[in-house]
């Protein structure tokens, strides 16, 4: 196995203006280029945008929805990683064979193949559906890579269904920060002033993206993730205004000893860049954990207590679920 130099990015989307978020996907794929990176991650539905879906119609949604992966989006994320000889995920909607929407994103290899994952939780919209089936697979470097979409990350039993299946990295494409919590301590509206004011302020912005509604929020989660499970996560999110929220950002890549090793609080589109080592995928107590499970005793794990109730009913019940 070869190390893996990876780009997560944070960037604005415009809600439906698929042409002027592909644009930015473009932009940024060159720059990942030219410093060597060999796979980059983009946020969840940053090419369709996202909070906007929830007021959609069903007519409204499929309009900017799309097959994969011979929609012209995929076909964009297709052209870039021949053109430039790596990988490159993003988000979007997906009009499926079956006739669903999903909330789908798209891994496309410089070998022309792609792979496809549909939200396990989708929640946004009353007309999109959840996807079934976890998604792996494998790179040029020899690295196995999983995928979960935002809220799939927040159930422990996502995350380490991708490590017994082999994850070594996980992509995070995710919209949130900077959501409407009932929590004292933690998530909660971002000012939209500030937003607006970051140029001639910018500590007062960055201070919210690095606090409890961004990062404070964001590490009290992802980095155990990481940790309990063995692998690198590449968390890649939205920034700046999404309807009346503002997402914080904060796109990082968190190693399996639960350690961020590259980040950013910056008010505005950004990318930052890792290289993977493949050793410290054994050397972590993530590892030792899976090993010594006791499968055996897990089996209530897996039946229903009679209190599970639909993603979409419990996100709209409860407002201080993440994004």
């Amino acid at each position: 196995m070869q190390p893996l130099r990876i780009a997560s990015v944070q960037f604005e989307h415009a809600a439906g203006d698929k042409a002027a978020n592909l644009a930015k996907v473009v932009a940024f794929a060159e720059r990942a280029k030219q410093q060597d990176v060999e796979l980059i991650v983009f946020p969840e539905c940053c090419i369709s945008g996202y909070w906007h879906l929830r007021k959609q119609s069903r007519d409204e949604i499929a309009a900017i929805a799309e097959p994969v992966p011979d929609g012209p989006s995929s076909q964009v994320l297709l052209g870039l990683a021949k053109q430039h000889d790596m990988m490159v995920g993003a988000g979007l909607v997906e009009l499926g064979d079956d006739g669903e929407l999903y909330n789908t994103f798209v891994v496309a290899m410089p070998d022309g193949s792609h792979h496809r994952h549909r939200k396990i939780h989708c929640f946004v919209s009353e007309h999109m559906a959840s996807g079934n089936e976890f998604t792996l697979f494998d790179t040029p470097q020899g690295w196995r890579v999983g995928v979960l979409i935002c809220y799939d990350c927040n159930l422990n039993e996502n995350v380490r269904l991708n490590a017994l299946r082999g994850a070594q990295l996980l992509l995070a494409p995710h919209q949130t920060g900077g959501c409407y919590s009932k929590s004292p301590y933690m998530m909660g509206v971002v000012p939209r002033k500030l937003w607006d004011q970051r140029h001639e302020n910018p500590d007062a912005i960055e201070a919210e993206f690095r606090g409890p509604k961004g990062r404070g929020w964001i590490t009290t989660w992802l980095p155990a993730r990481a940790h309990d499970n063995g692998l690198f996560i590449a968390f890649a999110n939205g920034v700046g205004p999404d309807e009346e929220e503002v997402r914080t950002g904060n796109a990082m890549i968190v190693d399996p000893f639960g350690r961020v090793i590259a980040e950013t609080w910056k008010a505005d589109d950004d990318m930052v860049i890792a290289d993977l080592d493949p050793a410290h995928l054994d050397l972590n107590f993530g590892k030792m954990f899976i090993r010594t499970r006791r499968p055996e005793l897990y089996g209530e794990l897996t039946e229903p207590t009679g209190l599970e109730v639909d993603v979409k009913v419990s996100r709209f019940e409860d407002q201080g679920a993440q994004e």
